[in-house]
């Protein structure tokens, strides 16, 4: 990821609240740049932050900035993927999580912003939707290469989820650093067991 015409840009994905912010903070402290406009600023929620730029949210209809996210790293949640202009290469670290945590973290941030929220079930089912469709979706795409992480993994074995992250993008970040961003005190939303 050197030669800036040529460099693929790197995006973590997934769902809201599966552990994207995280990962976006492990590959900041490794090195990577960043592509954030700092819009949306730390709260209770992501206490370290969201890492996130409005721009991603309008890509449909407006990608002419995406070169200049080549050889760095942006954070999109799943849904705009299908919007990727094919004309670039990507390396897209997709956050898995298990949904009951996903959901429980999704209805705790609502009840706090005072936003309605949605029923379980019915939100459930159109997870499991989307993910199985832009997992296909994304099997089919010669120019996209996807490496699962599970968010769970992740806070369990931190460094070995770290260096598997930091192969499948080239080699050169360092897992240590990466690994030692994990704070398993702000994994609050778990599954019972």
């Amino acid at each position: 990821m050197t030669d800036t015409n040529q460099a693929e840009i790197v995006i973590v994905s997934g769902l809201p609240r599966s552990g994207t912010s995280l990962m976006m903070q492990m590959l900041a402290s490794a090195g990577l740049e960043v592509m954030t406009d700092d819009a949306r600023t730390a709260d209770v929620d992501n206490p370290r932050g969201y890492f996130e730029m409005e721009r991603v949210k309008g890509i449909r209809k407006d990608a002419s900035w995406l070169p200049q996210a080549r050889g760095k790293v942006l954070k999109m949640v799943s849904l705009l993927l299908y919007d990727l202009p094919a004309g670039e290469r990507y390396r897209i670290v997709f956050m898995e999580r298990d949904l009951n945590e996903v959901l429980a973290s999704q209805r705790k941030m609502l009840i706090r912003r005072q936003q309605p929220l949605g029923h379980d079930e019915e939100l459930r089912r159109y997870f499991e939707l989307h993910l199985d469709k832009v997992q296909a979706w994304l099997r089919q795409q010669s120019h996209i290469d996807v490496r699962n992480v599970c968010y769970n993994d992740l806070l369990r074995q931190p460094l070995a989820e770290a260096q598997r992250v930091c192969e499948f993008l080239g080699g050169a970040l360092d897992a240590q650093q990466m690994a030692m961003v994990v704070d398993e005190t702000l994994y609050r939303n778990r599954k019972p067991g």
